[in-house]
C-alpha cells in the first residue's frame, strides 16, 4: 500500500472547526444546564447561541460539499467486514500483532463501524439537536406556528439527550482516533490528509 491525500483540504478544516464549535457547544451547553459552572448563565447562553448557528452554518456548507462531489457515498451503510471490524475492536486491539481487517481505499475511506456511527451522527443526533434546538431558540413563536400545544419541558429533554448523546459520540470518537497502530496515525491523517489505500493514484 501507499498513502495518498485521502482527506481534502475542506474537508479537514470542516472537521476540526466543527470539532471545536462541538466542544464550545458543550461547554457552553452543560453550563446553561447547570452540569457545569464555567461562567455567568447569561453569558453562556448568548455565546451558546451564537456558537449553535456558526455549526448550522458549517452544517449548510458540509452538507453542499458533501451532495456535490458525492463524498456522501463514504458514509452507505456496508456488511462487508463488519463483524470483523467490530472483533477487531473488541478483541484484536488489544492482541500483538493483529492487523486492523479494513484497509482504506480512495473509493471507501470509511470503515463499516465508522459508517454506522456517522450515520447515527448525521440521522439521530444532529437532526434531533437541530430541530429541538432551533424550537427552544423561537419559543415565542410557536403559537403562531400552531404549536401552542407543544411541550417545552419535552424539547428540553429531547434537546438534552442528544446534547449527551453527542457527548459519548465525542468520547469514543476521540478514543477511536488513538487506536492507529502507531497511535498518531488516524489523527495524523486528519491534518495532512494522507493515509495508506489499497488503490493509490498513478502517474
Amino acid at each position: 500500500m501507499a498513502k495518498a491525500v485521502v482527506f481534502t483540504r475542506f474537508e479537514r478544516l470542516w472537521h476540526w472547526t466543527q470539532a471545536i464549535l462541538i466542544v464550545a457547544l458543550m461547554l457552553t451547553g452543560f453550563t446553561v444546564h447547570g452540569t457545569l459552572s464555567l461562567m455567568k448563565w447569561g453569558r453562556a447562553a448568548d455565546l451558546h447561541v451564537t456558537l449553535a448557528w456558526a455549526l448550522l452554518v458549517l452544517w449548510a456548507f458540509a452538507i453542499f460539499w458533501h451532495v456535490t462531489t458525492g463524498q456522501w457515498r463514504h458514509y452507505i451503510p456496508t456488511g462487508d467486514k463488519l463483524v470483523d471490524v467490530a472483533r477487531y475492536y473488541t478483541i484484536g486491539i488489544f492482541q500483538p500483532g493483529v492487523k486492523h481487517p479494513y484497509k482504506k481505499s480512495l473509493t471507501a475511506k470509511h470503515n463499516p463501524l465508522q459508517r454506522l456511527a456517522y450515520l447515527f451522527f448525521k440521522l439521530i443526533i444532529s437532526p434531533a439537536l437541530w430541530v429541538s434546538g432551533l424550537l427552544y431558540m423561537f419559543y415565542n413563536d410557536w403559537p403562531a406556528w400552531g404549536l401552542g400545544g407543544l411541550s417545552l419541558g419535552l424539547v428540553a429533554f429531547v434537546h438534552t439527550g442528544a446534547a449527551f448523546l453527542m457527548l459519548v459520540f465525542f468520547i469514543a470518537h476521540v478514543y477511536m482516533a488513538f487506536t492507529g497502530k502507531p497511535w498518531w496515525e488516524m489523527v495524523g491523517s486528519m491534518i495532512t490528509g494522507k493515509a495508506e489505500v489499497v488503490d493509490p493514484p498513478t502517474g
